[in-house]
């Protein structure tokens, strides 16, 4: 009887523990995040993790078109005055599912681009680029902060589930603005950032 109980007591543990597990692994973390220079100028650049729940998956196969708002923000430290910012940008990225087609789409703006399966389509979710800027916006010898933040915009949902998000922690899918240090012309910093 001591022995079903200790087991019983271990199962119910697993189970909570493997149950914890899943439940972390759910929203958005960036993987890396970089300043890249090509002949266009420069471009903020970001991976994420992003791993969709069981609730926001059965939503999107339903045919509910998702909306993710990647942000990008560069701005220059001023002792004298409030910071500068130099570039600002944002991207929205409409996620959906054709039931018919049994295909995955992804849009940006007029663009878009169709899959068979979820995760081709979230790989290309998780790759955000925002758009050029002259080289000419960072001055050697100032120090900047990028910024890169990914999200779900929950707005932009149906306005009958807008009332079941705000009390469902299911829907809370962002990464929070994770910023790095920038120092021209010493290099691009990278990895070295937190995120809020």
């Amino acid at each position: 009887m001591l022995c079903c109980k200790k087991r019983l007591k271990f199962l119910l543990g697993l189970t909570l523990w493997l149950f914890a597990a899943c439940a972390s692994a759910d929203g958005i973390s960036v993987n890396k995040a970089e300043l890249r220079l090509a002949d266009e100028g420069y471009q903020l650049v970001a991976n994420f993790n992003v791993n969709l729940n069981s609730v926001v998956q059965q939503t999107l196969s339903l045919g509910v078109p998702l909306y993710f708002v990647g942000e990008f923000s560069l701005t220059r430290s001023r002792w004298y005055w409030l910071d500068e910012q130099v570039f600002q940008s944002d991207q929205v990225i409409k996620l959906s599912y054709n039931a018919l087609t049994r295909q995955y789409r992804i849009s940006r703006g007029a663009l878009f681009q169709n899959f068979t399966s979820l995760d081709e389509m979230m790989r290309i979710l998780e790759r955000q680029n925002s758009a050029y800027f002259p080289v000419d916006s960072l001055k050697k010898g100032s120090s900047y902060t990028a910024a890169v933040r990914l999200r779900l915009d929950t707005k932009q949902l149906p306005k009958l589930m807008q009332v079941n998000v705000l009390t469902s922690k299911d829907w809370n899918f962002d990464s929070g603005w994770y910023r790095w240090a920038i120092h021209p012309p010493e290099g691009i910093v990278r990895n070295t950032g937190k995120t809020e």
